[in-house]
């Protein structure tokens, strides 16, 4: 495995692995503040746990994006609905298996946690799948404009984008719907789910230069820029070969 195929990899793993678990936590809301907390008519706010591990899915999204372009983003993207919807299939199958007497977690407990409704379900394997095709849209649309520079404007520029479309839609099919909220609800819902995102999209800012650093140490800045700028270009990144190391002395 060459270099950038193992960065591909590991920023892959964390991609995949945060996504599938803020897929499955998901149906846990919590507020944001308090219970009593108010923005002139509406609140109290509440949203969803899910926004815990998020944060890391925003930066593997904007660093594929960066060092692996469009066909990155849109692999591990589709790979990730795959794996989603196969965690959900599992958990039906599991949900149909009796649990023992003797159990620590009874068939109550478990199916409650994890029996999440199907619209919840098509929610949130729409929202992520619309909301990722637009994030790496905005990222290379403002990429053309601005060149190599202001990684910061492309990553949190698209996050913020993106997540207008992701805390609609699977707000409005995954609850909405099938609780036949009002607009009330459903604005107390959706706000602070968007406005916490964008505040950790901004947050998130150094994190993403910290990992483009790290990458850049380890690729090298010559090879790190090459395949940035062959990304912009939607190249075809990992089919590129990695250029022979040469040793530093001559062994004769």
């Amino acid at each position: 495995m060459t270099r950038k195929q193992t960065v591909f990899a590991m920023l892959g793993a964390f991609f995949l692995t945060n996504a599938v678990l803020a897929e499955l936590i998901g149906g846990k809301l919590i507020y944001v503040g308090s219970e009593t907390w108010k923005l002139g008519p509406y609140g109290p706010f509440a949203m969803s746990v899910g926004i815990i591990p998020w944060p890391i899915v925003f930066v593997a999204t904007d660093i594929i994006n960066e060092y692996f372009g469009r066909s990155g983003v849109k692999r591990l993207t589709l790979l990730t609905v795959a794996m989603i919807a196969y965690a959900y299939v599992i958990l039906f199958l599991t949900m149909g298996v009796r649990a023992t007497s003797f159990s620590p977690v009874n068939d109550l407990a478990y199916n409650k946690v994890f029996g999440q409704s199907q619209w919840i379900i098509i929610g949130s394997l729409i929202a992520f799948l619309v909301s990722q095709l637009v994030d790496v849209g905005i990222f290379h649309m403002v990429r053309d404009r601005t060149g190599g520079g202001m990684l910061w404007l492309r990553s949190t520029g698209s996050t913020v984008v993106s997540q207008i479309f992701d805390s609609i839609i699977v707000l409005y099919i995954g609850l909405a719907i099938p609780l036949h909220w009002d607009f009330r609800t459903f604005l107390s819902v959706a706000m602070p789910n968007y406005i916490v995102k964008l505040a950790i999209a901004v947050l998130m800012t150094p994190v993403i230069y910290l990992v483009h650093g790290i990458i850049e140490r380890y690729l090298g800045k010559d090879e790190a820029e090459a395949m940035a700028e062959t990304a912009a270009h939607d190249i075809e990144t990992l089919a590129a070969p990695e250029p022979p190391r040469l040793p530093d002395h001559d062994p004769r």
